[in-house]
């Protein structure tokens, strides 16, 4: 699994550490499970590090264990980094977001802040957006099936409580619904990887910022959709 940029293929970690045969005898003995876990958040914390495209001896190293025990762990490096997608980029999404987000006995703007605000805090960390764009690059299907299995729903559902809203109809083409919302949302990621990977900071507060855009967002969504049909007659 290669990214077509040579400039990210040739990319190499520097020389990890190597960890005392006490500590890999620990990891040894943990229960398999155990051992399951930390062999996988220690391969979140180093493709966030160094990209998908470093080879396995260097990541068994940076786990702290050798690569036999790594490869008795999981089968493979692809099913590794499944397991990272699994527990580390879509675990983390709550459910209850959604419950909350369709809640309409409390206002929408309140809704939309503090959704984002528990979205950046909770997701969008610094670790978090680092593997997102580097399984990016390397061409994982990371990016793509998080888009797929929980942001599709989620731009569903704020278009649709911003109609409801607003009294507007939800545009019946679902390309046109993704791509109002991602104006929020793309907003609300934008601004995460301007702090966490840019280091870029207007000095604002993360919740004035976050505000600043759903109060923009609600204030253009009259603009974009249709009337309801029995008021447009």
């Amino acid at each position: 699994m290669k990214a077509k940029s040579a400039v990210l293929s040739s990319k190499r970690p520097p020389p990890a550490a190597k960890p005392a045969n006490g500590k890999r005898r620990a990891t040894a003995r943990l229960p398999a499970p155990e051992r399951r876990a930390q062999i996988q958040s220690k391969a979140f914390e180093f493709f966030s590090e160094y990209g998908l495209t470093a080879q396995t001896r260097a990541l068994a190293e940076a786990c702290g264990v050798s690569q036999r025990l790594l490869y008795s762990a999981f089968p493979n490096k692809a099913a590794l980094i499944n397991a990272v997608y699994e527990a580390e980029i879509a675990g983390p999404f709550k459910a209850i977001w959604f419950v909350q987000l369709r809640d309409r006995n409390v206002p929408l703007a309140e809704r939309l802040k503090k959704f984002y605000g528990e979205y950046y805090d909770t997701i969008l960390t610094r670790r978090w957006l680092r593997l997102f764009l580097y399984a990016s690059l390397a061409e994982v299907e990371i990016a793509p099936t998080y888009i797929a299995a929980i942001i599709g729903t989620l731009l569903q559902t704020i278009v649709e409580e911003a109609a409801f809203d607003c009294g507007r109809e939800v545009p019946a083409d679902p390309a046109l619904v993704q791509e109002i919302g991602w104006t929020l949302h793309g907003n609300i990621s934008h601004l995460a990887i301007r702090r966490h990977i840019y280091a870029n900071s207007s000095g604002m507060e993360v919740k004035d910022v976050i505000a600043l855009h759903v109060n923009a967002f609600l204030a253009i969504v009259p603009t974009v959709l249709a009337p309801k049909r029995e008021e447009a007659k």
